[in-house]
């Protein structure tokens, strides 16, 4: 039998960083300048979500070694609340929060890469796309964690070469950096709040390497860093490419524009602008679909393992791939993709996402005050303060979206609901609750 395959810290890092870049930073600017037309305050908002991110990461560090498997949220939640919670997070997981995003971003893939090669269908691309990720990842983990590497790693050049060639060859004459109380005065807005939950959306997906613990190499030495080192570089990176849009544009060319980066580029490199930007959201398009079906499988093959129902879920190769997994996912994605249907899903799930990692963080109080779990090497760095943090900013986020879009968050409460029916009834199938012993 083959030897199972093992994450390294570079490919944990590359994961959690690739899961991070997609579509966000390259198009939410444009809806932010509306509101907000200083300069300062705007690069605050990417300070400000970052520092959210590390802070969650930080909880998840040693949560996620306390317990030690994969998961992510499925995992926790089962330990610390209840086994219905865990599966409520892999429900969702499972059916729309790896395969919607999946697909949106094999769609945009599509209509990039036509803006570089106009002869070819985006749909057809989009679907050649997902076939090519998901036949990578089944031949093995190195394999797709190899790639991973090499996508990522040239993700972060082209976009540091952006960085750099835009703070030379761009007309800043427009450009206005003052700080002072006036400049610094819209953070305290509600425009800056609304701004705030979807910078946070572009930072989601620090927490993706949770989910693939059991195949992490020495897990207790590089889980924590590779949280905290992976997230802090999409830090840099947001804060860099946004001070570039900025330096590089005016704000009024910018506004309700959602395709800010080849506005950008286009102001720095020419007319070849928009053809470099393509390709630079290609590769990130890219490695994020690719780290999202590394990452999302692995939930669906723990809820195998724990409910005799879906066993045939848990079917793995000999070398640990979740071969059914990776195929359900895919297959969920390629729908979204040929008929379009899913964009209120892809609006819903920011609100359940949102509300399952708040609860998770939630939970390490529960955690640290029962003991629960093995006791860790790590601790969660500055605790209690950066998880009330979290916990403070992630909840209002959560009841912001609830008022803002009460249809999409209802939605998504109908969808937990649906999963909680489905739990009662793969419940009766078990002899025991999942975790129970553990």
């Amino acid at each position: 039998m083959s030897k199972k395959s093992k994450v390294s810290f570079t490919s944990a890092v590359s994961l959690i960083v690739s899961n991070m870049i997609g579509m966000g930073v390259f198009t939410s600017l444009g809806y932010q300048v509306v509101g907000i037309k200083s300069i300062p305050a705007l690069l605050m908002l990417w300070v400000a979500g970052g520092i959210i991110a590390l802070c969650g990461s930080f909880v998840y560090a040693e949560l996620g070694l306390r317990f030690p498997r994969s998961g992510g949220e499925y995992n926790f939640l089962s330990r610390i609340y209840h086994p219905a919670l865990g599966f409520l997070s892999g429900w969702v997981s499972s059916t729309v929060a790896f395969a919607a995003p999946m697909a949106l971003s094999a769609m945009a893939f599509g209509k990039y890469f036509y803006v570089i090669f106009p002869v070819f269908d985006p749909e057809i691309v989009a679907c050649v796309l997902l076939l090519l990720i998901t036949a990578t990842n089944l031949v093995s983990l190195n394999f797709g964690t190899a790639l991973q590497r090499i996508f990522t790693f040239l993700n972060i050049g082209l976009i540091f070469v952006f960085i750099i060639y835009g703070l030379i060859n761009s007309d800043a004459s427009h450009f206005e950096f003052k700080l002072n109380s006036d400049s610094l005065m819209p953070i305290f807005s509600s425009s800056f709040a609304e701004s705030l939950v979807y910078v946070s959306f572009a930072y989601s997906g620090w927490n993706s390497v949770t989910y693939i613990i059991d195949e992490v190499e020495n897990p207790s030495k590089i889980l924590p860093k590779a949280l905290a080192i992976a997230t802090g570089i999409v830090l840099v990176l947001y804060v860099g490419l946004n001070f570039i849009f900025l330096y590089s544009t005016p704000i009024y060319e910018l506004e309700l524009k959602p395709e800010i980066g080849a506005i950008a580029a286009t102001n720095i490199f020419g007319a070849e602008g928009a053809r470099f930007i393509s390709a630079l959201i290609c590769i990130a398009l890219y490695a994020s679909i690719n780290s999202m079906l590394i990452a999302g499988p692995r939930v669906i093959r723990v809820m195998g393992e724990d409910f005799s129902l879906f066993k045939f879920l848990s079917k793995q190769t000999e070398t640990g791939i979740p071969i059914i997994g990776t195929l359900f996912m895919s297959v969920i994605a390629f729908v979204m993709v040929l008929t379009a249907s899913f964009d209120q899903v892809f609006k819903y799930i920011g609100f359940t996402l949102s509300l399952y990692t708040l609860l998770t963080v939630i939970g390490i109080f529960i955690a640290k005050s029962k003991n629960l779990g093995l006791y860790p090497s790590y601790k969660t760095w500055g605790f209690p303060i950066t998880a009330i943090l979290f916990i403070v900013i992630e909840g209002w986020m959560v009841i912001f979206l609830l008022k803002k879009d009460p249809k999409e968050s209802v939605a998504g409460l109908l969808t937990i609901l649906s999963g909680l029916v489905v739990y009662f009834i793969v419940k009766q199938k078990n002899k025991s609750l999942p975790n129970e012993n553990l």
